[in-house]
C-alpha cells in the first residue's frame, strides 16, 4: 500500500508543479516560443484546454491554470489521506493543507530557479541556453525587488543570495 500512495503522491505532485510552472511562467511574461515552455505547454493541455472552454481569461489571471492547481493540491491532500486509512479531513483543514502544500511547492520552485540562474550565470556568464530564458524569466521578478533594496558588493551581485535565504526562512515558517 505504501507503494501505491508513493505513485500517487509523485504523479500528482509531477501534474501540480507542470501546471503551476505554467501558471507562474504565464504571470512572469515567459516567452512561450521558448522550446522548453513550449513542451511544458503541450503537456499541460490536455489539463487546461477542455477548461478553458468553460472558465475564461480574467485579465492575467488564466482562471483554468489556477482551478486546475487547486484542484490538484486538493487532490493531492485527499489522496493521501484516504488511502493512508484516515479518510478525508473536515474541509477547512482539507484547504489549510492544501495551501500550505501549494506555498511550499512555490517556494521550493523559486528556490530551485533562483539557484540554477545564479549558477548557470556564474558556470556560463554572456550564453544563452533555452533553460536559462526560462530560469531568467521565473528569477528576474524576484531578483529586481532584491537588487532595489540591495546593491552590488564590488560588482558582486548578492540578491540571489539573500533570496534563497529569505525562501528557506519562508520554508522554515511554514508548518
Amino acid at each position: 500500500m505504501a507503494a501505491l500512495i508513493y505513485l500517487i503522491d509523485t504523479l500528482l505532485s509531477l501534474a501540480l508543479l507542470a501546471v503551476l510552472l505554467r501558471l507562474l511562467l504565464q504571470w512572469a511574461r515567459a516567452d512561450f516560443r521558448n522550446p522548453l515552455v513550449r513542451s511544458l505547454v503541450q503537456l499541460t493541455n490536455p489539463l487546461l484546454v477542455p477548461l478553458r472552454r468553460l472558465l475564461p481569461a480574467l485579465g492575467r489571471i488564466d482562471t483554468a491554470s489556477v482551478v486546475v492547481v487547486a484542484l490538484i493540491a486538493l487532490l493531492r491532500v485527499s489522496v493521501g489521506t484516504v488511502l493512508g486509512g484516515i479518510g478525508l479531513p473536515p474541509a477547512l483543514l482539507w484547504v489549510e493543507l492544501a495551501l500550505v502544500q501549494l506555498a511550499r511547492t512555490i517556494l521550493w520552485v523559486y528556490f530551485v530557479a533562483i539557484f540554477a540562474y545564479s549558477l548557470l550565470g556564474m558556470i556560463a556568464p554572456g550564453t544563452y541556453s533555452p533553460a536559462q530564458g526560462v530560469l531568467s524569466s521565473l528569477s528576474e521578478p524576484v531578483l529586481r525587488q532584491f537588487r532595489r533594496l540591495i546593491p552590488p558588493l564590488a560588482n558582486l551581485d548578492l540578491s540571489p543570495l539573500w533570496a534563497l535565504i529569505l525562501i528557506q526562512a519562508l520554508l522554515l515558517l511554514l508548518p
